[in-house]
């Protein structure tokens, strides 16, 4: 079941793509979404999704790199080698402690 399936991409009409991807995350990576999604909020002073996020984080990341002189490359993104590091625990806990730090209450 490795089978490559490329995902279906829509073209909008603001010149941007839309592509619906499936992605597996570790729970602490979906509590950090669910921080920025916060801080995103809180600037736009609207609710703000967890795919809103991703997009701005996605763009912000992007704009970043191409900041760059050209000499320098890119470091790849490697968001979860940081929250990887850490021991592992029941799934459990680890969707509590997700959930409190979206929530704001760890």
């Amino acid at each position: 079941m490795n089978d490559r399936v490329t995902p279906p991409m829509h073209a909008l009409p603001d010149g941007e793509a839309e592509i619906s991807l499936v992605l597996r995350l570790p729970w602490e990576d979906v509590a950090r979404l669910g921080q920025e999604a916060g801080r995103l909020a809180s600037q736009m002073q609207r609710p703000v999704t967890l795919d809103e996020a991703v997009s701005h984080r996605l763009r912000s990341t992007r704009s970043a790199a191409h900041a760059k002189p050209a000499g320098e490359q890119p470091a790849a993104v490697t968001t979860s080698a940081s929250v990887s590091s850490l021991p592992p625990r029941p799934a459990a806990d680890q969707a509590r402690q997700a959930i409190e730090r979206i929530n704001g209450t760890a």
